[in-house]
């Protein structure tokens, strides 16, 4: 008979539907099994009978380890045929691994999933962040969290992209890093609040939404409302306390002030179509409830820039709820509709973003607009002149270059050894030269972004064969579209129309490369010399090992070692890097990138991004001050030019 093995009928399979009146019970006869018995779930029970759990005498817990060997039975039947009871078998736990079922049989038995195991926390890592500051944060700590975020998840990154095994899935390491951050205390403004966040401004740029979680502006991953439970006249209700607007909804018709805000629910995950009516309910409640209370909201506006790959974020400000209705969506389902507007007496942001847009379609011009572009095409993306401050055409004459230029009285002898690596170099690649060289990490994620900061970089050379190889990002010019424009008290300074990620390249130092011991007299008198001998301030950028879980003692120097002495003069020939100003609190750094090329070592000074820079806003590194012979004011580093940043932590001096 099909589904049966030797004597014993499998009943566990279905061969044939009828309805509920027609079934019977059906025993089996006398010489297929033992005769059939009915006896109270605790006994009496004949002879070769015993109870089974759960139904035994004392309710114990079976002995399971007893069960893979049971004792035998005495039965009146054939001891080869199966015995009908339930074994205890059937009774183990979720976590005990179920034996394969017999062959020919067709039970199918439930295998149960073994639950992973959270990695083990390190004991060690401390987050520095204590309880207090936990809740409520400040601008520096703000700006810590963000920068060792982006730093652990570019380092995630790295270890993603040197995996030889590609599945083709995408990695979230952004998740990974915010989880991380999260469980291990690397967070601020836990505090739930309405109104204003400690530390986060108007304008700030976020590129993960796990940011905004970490600085407590929007706590949500996924949901676009944010709100909090505060005592209302019938009891406990919800008040909205911020918003991101996605844009797959949202109009702000035509007015960067103004945000008609749909509400969450009744869509699918595509978020493109509406499949249900929304209730009011969770977040749309507490649009509501706002609205009666004129209760104040963040508005996080979601962009999606061209020069991007992903969705951007800016924090726009609070804004006050004027109104709600429903109206029918395109898919014919009702929605909830609410219109904010921005409170007067704050900084533009998104408005900032939406001129810039006008900007470069050409409509209207840039106001103050002096030249396009002051390369003159040496750039593959132009670079602005614009003074809006006073009536100056413009810096003195110079040359534009873009590489750095060795006279004869500065030369680098140290010969260096490309890479043989075909097409490009493949992360993790231990035969690659210019790999070894970097401590056998690619120093570079995927996009471009400086994963870590050394004492030296290596790239790959224009005479290496790879020639489609992400090593060679300080060689491929600037990407984002630069503005250098009149300051008040500082000449000239250089900002971005577009939005910049931490850790990405903006530009190299071009110049004339020089030997100090010749220039010492002349470099006193130039505005415009980059020099690597200075004293610069310690700052700590590159991802914590503990936070990691990586061994402490594997930790690299983050200061700039160079082969020898760089003095790089940007007076007569130079690129943009001439007009950084700078600054005692920067958001630029400068690392040391050197590559071969015929057998020559060339050394060049490279900007990178410290944290994420909002549009329009001055790019500044530190200058460094001459090593001190002395002090002055009790201050042993000190400069021979005052600095005007205004900065917090301004030192007074540069130079």
């Amino acid at each position: 008979m099909e589904g049966s093995f030797g004597s014993y009928t499998d009943k566990t399979r279905v061969l044939e539907i009828k309805p509920l009146r027609t079934l019977r019970p059906v025993f089996p006869s006398g010489n297929q099994a033992p005769p059939f018995v009915c006896a109270p779930p605790f006994g009496p029970f004949p002879p070769g009978f015993s109870p089974f759990y759960p139904f035994s005498s004392f309710q114990h817990t079976p002995d399971l380890n007893q069960a893979q060997n049971p004792p035998p039975q005495h039965h009146h039947n054939n001891n080869s045929e199966p015995s009908l009871v339930t074994p205890l078998r059937t009774f183990r736990s979720n976590g005990d691994v179920e034996p394969p079922p017999e062959e020919g049989s067709t039970v199918k038995r439930k295998i149960t999933k073994k639950k992973r195991t959270p990695l083990p926390e390190n004991p060690n890592f401390e987050s520095g962040i204590s309880v207090a500051e936990r809740e409520n944060g400040d601008r520096k700590l703000v700006m810590s969290v963000i920068i060792r975020f982006d730093a652990l998840r570019r380092r995630f990154s790295q270890l993603e992209d040197a995996k030889e095994a590609v599945s083709g899935a995408i990695k979230r390491n952004d998740l990974k890093a915010g989880s991380t951050c999260m469980s291990r205390g690397v967070r601020t403004n836990t505090k739930k609040r309405s109104g204003v966040v400690p530390g986060v401004e108007i304008g700030d740029v976020f590129f993960f939404r796990f940011e905004m979680c970490l600085v407590g502006l929007h706590s949500p991953s996924m949901a676009g409302i944010d709100y909090l439970l505060v005592k209302g006249e019938t009891g406990e209700e919800p008040i909205a306390t911020s918003i991101v607007s996605s844009g797959y909804y949202d109009n702000d018709e035509g007015n960067p002030d103004v945000l008609v805000y749909t509400g969450q629910g009744g869509g699918n995950a595509d978020k493109e179509k509406q499949t249900s009516d929304q209730k009011l309910e969770r977040g749309n409640l507490a649009l509501e409830k706002s609205l009666l209370r004129n209760s104040p909201v963040r508005v996080i506006r979601g962009l999606k820039e061209a020069s991007q790959s992903a969705k951007i974020y800016v924090y726009d400000g609070l804004y006050e709820i004027k109104e709600s209705w429903v109206e029918k969506g395109k898919s014919g389902h009702n929605t909830f509709k609410y219109k904010l507007v921005r409170a007067p007496g704050q900084p533009p942001a998104f408005a900032t973003w939406t001129e810039i847009q006008k900007w470069k379609t050409g409509l209207p011009s840039r106001e103050g607009l002096i030249l396009p572009d002051l390369t003159s095409g040496v750039e593959s993306i132009g670079v602005s002149l614009v003074n809006e401050f006073d009536a100056e055409n413009g810096p003195p004459y110079f040359t534009y270059s873009t590489t750095v230029s060795y006279s004869e009285s500065f030369k680098l002898t140290q010969p260096s050894i490309g890479c043989h690596c075909s097409n490009s170099c493949r992360p993790g690649n231990l035969d690659c030269h210019c790999i070894r060289q970097n401590g056998g990490d690619f120093p570079y994620c995927g996009n471009g972004v400086l994963v870590s900061r050394k004492s030296l970089i290596h790239e790959c050379s224009p005479s290496c064969p790879c020639s489609a190889c992400k090593n060679k990002v300080t060689q491929m010019g600037i990407k984002v579209k630069l503005e250098v424009f009149k300051t008040v008290n500082r000449g000239w300074g250089l900002r971005s129309w577009d939005p910049i990620r931490a850790g990405s390249f903006i530009c190299i130092y071009a110049g004339e490369a020089k030997d100090k011991s010749k220039v010492q007299q002349t470099m006193a008198d130039d505005d415009y010399t980059f020099d690597t001998t200075r004293v610069y301030t310690p700052f700590k950028w590159n991802y914590e090992l503990g936070l990691a879980d990586e061994d402490a003692s594997e930790e690299i120097s983050e200061e700039p070692e160079l082969p020898l002495p760089l003095i790089i003069s940007a007076k007569n020939a130079g690129n943009v890097a001439r007009f950084m100003n700078h600054s005692c609190s920067p958001n630029v750094f400068w690392q040391p990138v050197s590559y071969e090329n015929n057998g020559q070592l060339y050394l060049h000074v490279a900007f990178f991004a410290i944290s994420h820079i909002p549009p329009m806003t001055e790019l500044t590194y530190d200058y460094g001050v001459t090593r001190p012979s002395g002090t002055q004011n009790g201050n042993t580093l000190y400069g021979k030019k005052k600095c005007f940043c205004r900065s917090e932590f301004c030192r007074g001096s540069f130079g």
